[in-house]
């Protein structure tokens, strides 16, 4: 089934909103390159938009009424924002669900050492990656360290005008027979994959003295390592920050430089992140815009972790989701058990993923006929998984058939897709875990190039047609 390119719904001289979204949201994911960074600019824009603390709330003992708005935090790497609807809790909610971790590179909590007189960073790569594309890049290191009395300081170097940049090296085509016959997931190894920071040695008189003028054992040790020694005192002057400080520390090397409009006619966003930031976006920009009390709950749940496996306290397999639902029925006097278990089972859930877009210089791993195109807008995939829809949340047919309705009614542009040819491989979102309540979920989002590389690409009427179909789920009495 054919369906019309979406940039002719915006001729020439149409196209000033569409395009002042692209670059909203070009200037959001070239700042925010960390669930971190993600999270601290979310609360700051659900703040400006009228949003509360639920916490503070719940403190305060208030109660929720139809068009209060809440937001509430997961430990700095997650958000759920509420506005109440009109409707009780326990008819369900109406749920855009996405998450704010991308593939990168993390530090070892004892990653500083020097060989032969350079000083290396220790790494452990994030989620599916193709190694050998994070190698000979301009990155940039982002995070916090938390200092053993709880002080915590942010780190963000390789992204402001005038900072260094650190990298990965590779081997010289001149010496890179062997290499080259390696398979691709060997090229590069994942113990291989140290970023080089520095080259200056300290100078031998800073070395400790015992009073006597004798250099101490210590010293001796250190003068071993006199690059380290170096760096090490470049980040005690400029952060404050001891070795032993890296074991309390959070920080990612991700790709240096802003977001840039790609192609001749700007239609396009090179960026890192875009998976899945290019869906979270647009999800708490359909929940800020809101212009009108909405008949079910509305609900903006960005997590953490999706690329592991959703795990650990800030993903979406905890109970942070549940928990936080529980507290906003609490405070809108609507709790009790069995309502919570008919809030969540009633809901509908847009689980807001990227989908893999067409890529002409590689059909083969596509189907045509269910591949995701550039252009034709948002994308809907009724199920992921792999091999035999393993791992599957596989939506059911009434409720793809009520977004169709849906999105037609507002002439909104979409797509239905599969993440490649059956037996190509396959893929996952948080979709089955939401689905694990009962809730009627699908997967939607965005057609992306070059997924989970360190510059990806999307179209930006793709981006402006999902953020008009989250307004259009949120907004209507399904």
């Amino acid at each position: 089934m054919e369906r019309k390119n979406a940039w002719e719904k915006y001729p020439e001289g149409s196209r000033d909103a569409l395009m002042q979204f692209g670059e909203s949201y070009r200037q959001f994911i070239s700042g925010c390159k960390t669930e971190r960074e993600c999270t601290d600019q979310f609360v700051k824009m659900a703040q400006a938009a009228g949003f509360s603390d639920l916490e503070e709330a719940v403190s305060a003992g208030k109660t929720l009424k139809p068009g209060d708005k809440v937001y509430t935090a997961n430990k700095g790497k997650g958000v759920a924002m509420y506005v109440i609807g009109r409707k009780p809790l326990e008819q369900g909610m109406h749920i855009l669900g996405a998450h704010i971790d991308s593939p990168r590179l993390d530090l070892k909590q004892n990653p500083l050492y020097e060989d032969t007189e350079l000083a290396m960073l220790d790494t452990h790569y994030y989620g599916g990656v193709k190694k050998y594309q994070w190698v000979t890049l301009p990155l940039a290191l982002h995070g916090v360290f938390v200092k053993k009395d709880g002080a915590v300081i942010p780190v963000s170097i390789g992204d402001k005008p005038g900072d260094p940049v650190f990298g990965i090296s590779d081997l010289l085509i001149h010496l890179a027979g062997e290499q080259m016959e390696k398979k691709a997931n060997k090229v590069i190894e994942g113990e291989n994959l140290d970023i080089l920071i520095g080259s200056i040695p300290l100078p031998p008189k800073e070395g400790a003295e015992d009073g006597t003028g004798a250099k101490t054992d210590g010293a001796k040790e250190e003068m071993k390592d006199r690059v380290k020694a170096n760096i090490l005192k470049i980040l005690a002057k400029e952060y404050q920050i001891e070795e032993d400080d890296f074991v309390s520390a959070e920080i990612e090397a991700v790709p240096a430089g802003e977001a840039r409009d790609y192609g001749f006619d700007r239609s396009m966003i090179m960026g890192y992140g875009h998976d899945d930031r290019v869906c979270a976006y647009p999800s708490l920009r359909a929940m800020l815009d809101m212009k009108e009390i909405p008949a079910y709950t509305s609900v903006c749940l960005l997590v953490d972790k999706e690329e592991i496996g959703s795990v650990g306290a800030t993903g979406m397999k905890s109970r942070f989701f549940e928990n936080m639902t529980a507290e906003v029925m609490h405070a809108a006097g609507q709790y009790h058990e069995l309502a919570l278990r008919r809030a969540l089972a009633r809901s509908k859930v847009l689980s807001s993923d990227v989908s893999a877009a067409f890529d002409p210089n590689y059909a083969s791993v596509s189907d045509k006929k269910n591949a995701a195109f550039f252009g034709k807008g948002l994308v809907f995939n009724k199920y992921t998984g792999a091999r035999g829809k393993s791992g599957s949340n596989d939506a059911n047919a009434e409720y793809m058939a009520q977004l169709r309705g849906l999105l037609d009614r507002r002439e909104v542009a979409y797509q239905t897709a599969e993440l490649g040819k059956v037996d190509q491989g396959g893929g996952g979102t948080i979709a089955y875990i939401l689905a694990e309540y009962g809730m009627e979920v699908i997967d939607s989002g965005v057609a992306v190039l070059n997924m989970h590389a360190p510059w990806e690409i999307i179209s930006k009427v793709d981006l402006y047609e999902a953020y008009r179909g989250y307004q259009a789920f949120l907004a209507e009495d399904f």
